[in-house]
């Protein structure tokens, strides 16, 4: 099939470089000629521009978006529109807001261009082992696009989850749901490392994928991050954190579905940013007034 491709970052170039291995014609653009001409060495077609993305596409064309969400992905799509045509469609494959994917999908439409909301998932390891995606929009799009997803996707690796806005919002969950898992798997290790027991926790993440309950490739990742580095000593305990995880949590209150553990883990993120927390201060303070506690000061000790 064919495909344009616009966004050749880390994500994106794997998906191309996927796509090409699987006989699929692909014509690539990025921002930065660097990145498309990469992708032309492992076999693309180069695209100068948006315009010569369209121009070098049969109709009915089919274009990936793999940019940022936010701005770069509402700049993206303004600048296609006025260059598609009815029976065009566009497929947005990055972290957006689903509520964002629906109010797109409706200006689309009314030009007759379909659009699709695409969650993602599988990171640097997509490439060797597949995406899994979660696709929302109109199943004549889907059907369409079908022999890209299969590419893409391992086996029984794709599923049409629903109407426009699905894709998205699944994904968004999906995060949400990683959140906790990665504090759950955080917060044990920790356990394990401060216990009175000299243990290896490479080989105890390798032993746990072994038939326990807890099994998941985040173990594997975990075995492989201590084989690496066993005290983690060359990473810092900051952690960033996307988009989906708020809107996570403000769906689930928005709904007024209960959901402590993946708002904890937010909140866990935030606390890893501060270099000395403002409400630990402000306990320790208050204990100091109330009982006496000792505190320990800033500066050097006199």
């Amino acid at each position: 099939m064919e495909l344009g491709f616009v966004g050749l970052g880390r994500m994106g170039a794997s998906m191309v470089q996927r796509l090409l291995k699987g006989g699929h014609r692909v014509v690539a653009y990025d921002r930065d000629p660097k990145a498309t001409a990469a992708a032309v060495k492992q076999g693309a077609v180069a695209a100068a521009s948006l315009q010569d993305l369209v121009k070098r596409l049969s109709p009915a064309r089919a274009i990936w978006l793999m940019v940022p969400a936010g701005d770069p992905v509402a700049q993206t799509v303004e600048a296609l529109m006025p260059l598609l045509h009815a029976g065009d469609t566009i497929v947005e494959g990055g972290n957006s807001n689903y509520q964002d994917s629906i109010r797109r999908a409706e200006a689309l439409r009314a030009k007759g261009i379909q659009f699709l909301d695409a969650g993602v998932s599988g990171g640097v390891w997509g490439l060797t082992e597949g995406y899994c995606l979660m696709v929302g929009g109109e199943e004549a799009a889907v059907r369409r696009l079908e022999p890209v997803l299969r590419t893409l996707a391992p086996e029984e690796g794709y599923l049409h989850v629903g109407a426009t806005g699905a894709g998205h919002f699944t994904k968004m969950i999906h995060n949400g749901i990683e959140y906790g898992m990665l504090q759950a798997y955080g917060e044990g290790f920790e356990l394990l490392k401060a216990s009175p027991f000299t243990l290896d926790l490479a080989r105890l993440s390798h032993l746990w994928n072994r038939g326990s309950v807890i099994r998941s490739w985040l173990l594997e990742l975990a075995e492989r991050a201590f084989r690496n580095d066993p005290e983690l000593a060359g990473i810092r305990g900051y952690v960033e954190d996307s988009g989906e995880g708020r809107w996570t949590v403000l769906e689930a209150v928005a709904r007024e579905v209960p959901a402590p553990v993946l708002t904890l883990a937010l909140f866990a993120r935030f606390r890893s940013r501060q270099e000395d927390s403002f409400a630990a201060k402000v306990i320790a303070a208050l204990r100091n007034e109330f009982g006496g506690h000792a505190v320990k000061r800033e500066g050097p000790a006199s």
